[in-house]
């Protein structure tokens, strides 16, 4: 079985190849620099032949409006249509929980387009929500700074450690395509400006938070659930403080 992992040097594309490959699954760790471009075509056939399933785990490298969604529109177009002239049976990919909730943001309409792309594509498919990555706190950290100080909603959040999500997208890999959504998140929920406080703590940071309910999240407004999964999710073993306890430090 051949799996192709579209942004496979990336933080979840690399540690989901490790362990397809450890399970003796050939896999194509695909991205530009090694030979592999969705915005191009540049080698997309070449690395879908023979191909029984492919992740796509790819991100845009800006979130400035009209780039981001002109990245996930090219390269939802160019791959999809590569994987239906290479007989692909299985098209999964890694979105967000709470995308349909947050379309004043122009990230999240790019990703709800990447979705119906995927949905009218007639490849079976598997799109995986998930909540934020653990990985991801010291960037909302830097996104929420207003004069030194870091506003961000008392909504709920549960993140989930990059781990946990290899696990899961290396599973739902292996598995029959769902032909629609599955939710994946952390074991704990907190209240966003209260857990980026305990991290902030935790790291040495004094720079202080306010709970604004105002403040946006990356362009939107929260609302107390939508960063959250109620919708039966697959639960990631790492809580807060082992994922901490293992972070590397800069």
């Amino acid at each position: 079985m051949k799996i192709v992992i579209i942004g496979g040097t990336g933080l979840i594309g690399s540690k989901t190849t490790e362990r397809l490959r450890a399970k003796g699954i050939e896999v194509i760790a695909a991205s530009p620099n090694t030979g592999v471009n969705t915005i191009t075509g540049e080698g997309l056939a070449e690395a879908l032949t023979g191909t029984a399933a492919v992740l796509d785990l790819a991100n845009s490298p800006s979130f400035e409006d009209k780039a981001v969604m002109e990245f996930f529109e090219t390269s939802g177009r160019n791959l999809l249509a590569a994987e239906k002239a290479a007989g692909v049976k299985h098209h999964i990919a890694l979105s967000v929980v709470g995308t349909d909730k947050l379309q004043e943001s122009g990230y999240f309409r790019a990703k709800l387009a990447q979705e119906k792309l995927i949905r009218e594509a007639g490849i079976p498919y598997t799109i995986v929500h998930s909540t934020q990555f653990m990985e991801f706190l010291g960037g909302i950290v830097q996104s929420a700074l207003i004069e030194g100080k870091v506003h961000l909603s008392p909504a709920f959040v549960q993140p989930i450690a990059s781990d946990d999500v290899a696990d899961a997208m290396a599973d739902v890999a292996l598995a029959p395509p769902a032909h629609g959504l599955i939710e994946i998140a952390g074991p704990e929920r907190f209240r966003l400006n209260e857990l980026v406080a305990r991290y902030l703590e935790a790291t040495g940071d004094t720079r202080q938070v306010v709970a604004d309910p105002e403040a946006k999240y990356f362009g939107a407004r929260l609302e107390d659930l939508t960063l959250v999964s109620d919708n039966n999710p697959r639960l990631g073993k790492i809580g807060f403080e082992q994922w901490f306890a293992a972070a590397p430090r800069k």
